[in-house]
């Protein structure tokens, strides 16, 4: 089988901003869904576990909708696609067909739809890389 090079396609969304949403939704995905903590449960038993528990009023999840609302439109389209591309919905030869898609398929907010997404660190890493490029080529720039 041969290794064939990334594809580098242009993206209207900078790279480290796509790595600053992979960090924020790791920080995010780490935590556990709500437990459903029982009501008679005492708060100094509870080993902080409130803290860990994914909320739609968490601070992380706050700044993460807000950073991708502020995006302007080619760029969420951008990130959607990429999101469709690490999820494997399509190969980067096929880029303009995905932003295409994702541009038709708007229909909620955008921050909604990508952190309802499972995954989505994970997705939005793997299709920056399919796309040539990797948040620890962003790092060493940084460093």
């Amino acid at each position: 089988m041969v290794k064939r090079e990334p594809l580098e396609v242009e993206l209207s969304i900078a790279t480290d901003q796509v790595c600053f949403i992979i960090v924020k939704a790791r920080e995010f995905e780490a935590k556990d869904w709500p437990a459903g903590l029982q009501d008679g449960s005492n708060s100094a038993d509870d080993n902080m576990i409130a803290v860990l528990e994914s909320r739609r009023d968490d601070p992380v999840f706050d700044e993460l909708r807000s950073f991708i609302n502020a995006l302007d439109v080619d760029q969420q389209i951008d990130l959607v696609a990429l999101a469709w591309v690490g999820r494997g919905d399509f190969d980067i030869d096929e880029w303009d067909e995905a932003r295409a898609e994702a541009e038709a398929a708007r229909s909620t907010p955008t921050a909604d739809y990508l952190l309802g997404m499972p995954l989505i660190s994970e997705f939005l890493e793997e299709g920056l890389a399919a796309a040539g490029r990797s948040c620890a080529e962003e790092e060493k720039e940084h460093l």
